[in-house]
């Protein structure tokens, strides 16, 4: 009887389906689990490695889990909406949906012949109608909350996709998608107060111990908290406008020698109208907008500026001080104007020196005195010097000082600042959930009433690549007015960034059935917080941080009732070939289904479990695929050549033969292993390697040994490789004579009586050199251990001409024999 994966892996896959044996178990009884996946965007490509790779982990947590009595929600869905649709739809002219569509079915098939436990009838995809009318629900929900507003902004405009990109999809200044140059473009555009959450944001990072600390760290740095003062200085050419300025060292306030504002700042065009370097300003303000971030803030890069002409008022000097144009300074960060203290900022110091600027010492060393005039700028702590009725303050105490003064006097004072700003979701494409709001001139916007969602994506449009499609549909663009039913509204024409779509799936895959409400918040309730959220690193900014910001608003919308939607993360390395990420343009991918169709899906999973832990990248290695075939091939025939074990009644020996005692303990051993490793700690590897050792000690069991025994191991090692090979050990199952699936049957429990040695083998060294070994009881001590071992042939030989000096004894390991 051969292992043939061809035969066994289709059969099993349309009986599990057939049966549905992987629907949801909704007995409340049964502690709830949580298992989900990232889901994928459906291309064209279909499945690759890294797909493998997390479909295969996130398998083995939700079977692991039935087995140990959970009912275990684990869904699965399309990220359907999105550019790269949009983009090969216009290169073969076709509609995005058709492909996409095509893609989702083409996906799903392959997620199947991997063998994955999904509840299908939960399946979603966010670019169908029944899915993306409650995307427009939720972002209805946030338009009356207050936290969804439109404004004409200078956004990130990629002009190769024609659209605009939020911050966190800027990438070293390029797209993320297409990785085009992005520039800077004034439009209306929509965005949600993803600030107005920033506090609580990085306050439940330290609720989530089970993420990994580097995505917590990414997220802290993205949000950017920074504590400072506040600077007012007021500009009297602009009849005493203020232009306000953040700053962490306030303690260097009276050092200011000059202002610099980014290039964007609305006041920088009234500062220089009429002006000699008004054309030289603006010129340079057009470049910087082509500009990348990265080239404008790089501490290696140049640092470029221009005096506008004009100057603002110390507050608390009243000296004149003059007002720079630069290229380090962003609109997007702060208030887009920065104080210059060239003594004790290298970069200012770098500015100040390059135009001449004055150059004031305001801190100094607790001893001694600065060297004048500075070669460097003087950063360290110090004391205050030149600064009024601070002097002779410890700098750090004079950040207080200072901005209490300033708050006083109503010039300013302490505040916060952050560097992530609210959430543009506008998008000039077709692909993508339309935003729900019509224009009426009468009535001003109007957001469409819910009980008429969905806004469906029209058919009749063209997709040119030259402008919003959205733009050229006439059965789309005018419609009557919700609220006065003006027949001439206008209706929004951008959809939402499909990080909307992606950033509430988790909740609606609870209740996806449900035609009336994006979700029945008792059953969120019974299944929420995901226990196991898996997917990738590069999600760590982008949608994990929505998808926070989304559950927070649901939270305070009273929709679920924890505001934190992941209480564990795991994210898995990537599937390298040759030191390189698998790629199928840089020639070194291996397709899934090549692997699949040779070896079989059972195969392609045992591998990628086994050949690293999951936070590491994976090297793939055709021997390693092989190593795997042959392990399976050879479990199979351990089980089949025993299978008349299953067929009788085996009486029971009274009392276990040491070989016997030794496999049950191994058996029990790995049980327990197993259990440790993929319930605590995610180490698949190496509950697999645990189990490769269960097998070789099967393998070289006696063939006169108890077979009661031999029954119970070859059992159990059958369930505990389920949860990785589910195809191969439900064949085996159902050889030895089980009749329901090996899927539902109860995870072995380790008997601690088992784990309990009668003797164990003792380590024997001469000065640190191991020279044989004993077996000893398990509980002798120490004088019995140093007795047996002085007692060997081989170690008294070893001895022969020494003295003894000392004999170190570690219980149940070794003895070390000093002698010289």
């Amino acid at each position: 009887m051969e292992y043939i994966a061809k035969e066994i892996e289709p059969k099993w896959q349309g009986l599990w389906k057939e049966i549905q044996l992987y629907k949801t178990d909704e007995d409340l009884s049964k502690p709830k689990y949580y298992a989900l996946e990232q889901f994928p965007y459906p291309s064209g490509e279909g499945l690759h490695m890294g797909h493998m790779r997390v479909y295969s982990i996130g398998d083995v947590v939700a079977r692991f889990r039935r087995m140990n009595g959970y009912r275990v929600l684990h869904p699965m869905g399309a990220d359907a909406f999105g550019l790269p649709a949009e983009n090969a739809a216009i290169e073969r002219g076709v509609n995005p949906r058709e492909l996409t569509i095509r893609n989702m079915e083409k996906i799903r098939h392959e997620q199947e012949l991997v063998g994955v436990s999904y509840d299908w009838d939960r399946y979603l995809g966010s670019c169908l109608p029944d899915y993306y009318q409650f995307t427009q629900w939720l972002f209805l929900l946030f338009y009356e909350k207050g936290l969804a507003y439109r404004k004409k902004a200078s956004v990130n405009w990629c002009p190769k996709c024609a659209t605009v990109l939020a911050n966190e999809q800027v990438e070293d200044g390029c797209c993320w998608r297409c990785d085009s140059e992005v520039t800077k473009k004034d439009l209306e555009q929509w965005f949600l107060r993803i600030t107005d959450y920033s506090d609580r944001l990085i306050e439940g990072l330290d609720r989530l111990p089970k993420w990994p600390e580097r995505v917590r760290t990414m997220q802290r740095n993205w949000i950017g908290k920074s504590e400072g003062t506040h600077v007012t200085f007021t500009i009297p050419e602009l009849n005493e406008e203020l232009v306000t300025v953040f700053t962490t060292r306030a303690d260097t306030l009276y050092g200011v020698s000059y202002i610099v504002l980014a290039p964007e700042h609305p006041l920088v065009e009234k500062l220089i109208t009429g002006k000699p370097q008004e054309t030289e300003i603006q010129d340079f303000a057009q470049q910087m907008k082509k500009a990348t971030e990265i080239e404008r803030t790089s501490t290696d890069a140049e640092k470029t500026g221009y005096f506008t002409g004009s100057y603002a008022i110390h507050p608390l000097t009243g000296q004149q001080v003059p007002i720079w144009v630069a290229n380090y300074v962003l609109m997007d960060y702060g208030t887009g104007a920065v104080m210059g203290v060239p003594a004790h900022d290298e970069r200012d110091f770098s500015f100040a020196k390059k135009y001449d600027l004055p150059i004031q010492v305001v801190i100094g060393p607790v001893e001694g005195q600065l060297e004048l005039p500075l070669e460097v700028a003087f950063t360290e702590d110090g004391v205050l010097v030149n600064s009024d009725r601070f002097d002779g303050m410890a700098n750090r105490d004079a950040i207080k000082a200072i901005a209490d003064h300033l708050e006083e006097t109503s010039l300013g004072g302490s505040t916060v600042n952050y560097r992530l700003r609210d959430w543009l979701i506008s998008r000039q494409r077709y692909w993508g959930t339309p935003i729900p709001i019509v224009y009426c001139d009468d009535c001003g916007t109007v957001p469409i009433p819910k009980e008429q969602l969905p806004v469906v994506l029209p058919e009749d449009v063209v997709f040119d690549g030259k402008r919003n499609p959205l733009t050229t549909s006439e059965t789309f663009a005018y419609t009557a007015c919700p609220n006065c039913g003006h027949e001439k509204a206008r209706r929004e024409t951008d959809t939402m960034d499909t990080f909307m779509d992606s950033s509430w799936y988790y909740l609606r895959f609870t209740d996806s059935a449900n035609e009336m409400l994006p979700f029945d918040s008792k059953k969120a309730n019974e299944w929420m917080g995901v226990d196991e959220y898996i997917g990738g690193i590069e999600h760590a900014v982008l949608h994990l941080l929505y998808s926070r910001f989304f559950t927070k608003v649901l939270f305070d919308a009273g929709m679920v009732d924890q505001d934190e939607p992941f209480h564990s993360l795991l994210t898995q390395g990537m599937v390298l070939k040759g030191g390189f990420k698998m790629s199928k343009s840089k020639g070194n991918g291996v397709s899934p289904l090549e692997i699949i169709d040779k070896y079989g899906a059972d195969t392609a999973r045992l591998f990628i479990l086994f050949a690293a832990p999951p936070e590491r990248d994976l090297e793939w290695s055709d021997s390693g695929v092989e190593g795997s075939y042959r392990f399976l091939n050879r479990v199979w025939r351990l089980v089949v050549q025993h299978l008349d074990l299953f067929k009788q009644e085996l009486p029971i020996s009274p009392e276990l033969s040491s070989s016997a005692k030794e496999l049950r303990r191994l058996l029990h051993a790995t049980i327990q292993k197993v259990t440790h490793e993929i319930g605590e700690r995610s180490h698949f590897n190496t509950a697999v390697s645990s189990i490769m050792e269960l097998v070789n000690g099967i393998n070289a069991y006696p063939a006169d040994a108890d077979r009661v025994v031999l029954k119970e191991s070859l059992e159990s090692l059958v369930v505990l490789l389920a949860p990785f090979v589910p195809h191969i050990t439900e064949e085996l199952w159902h050889l030895i004579g089980h009749r329901d699936s090996v899927h539902l049957a109860t995870w072995p429990k380790a008997d601690e009586s088992a784990l309990v040695q009668d003797e164990v083998e003792i380590v024997v060294q001469i000065n640190g050199k191991m020279r044989g070994k004993i077996v000893v009881p398990a509980g002798a001590d120490r004088a019995e251990i140093e007795k047996q071992a002085m007692g060997q042939q081989a170690i008294q030989t070893w001895l022969e001409e020494t003295v003894v000096r000392k004999v170190i004894v570690v219980p149940g390991k070794l003895i070390n024999i000093v002698a010289n």
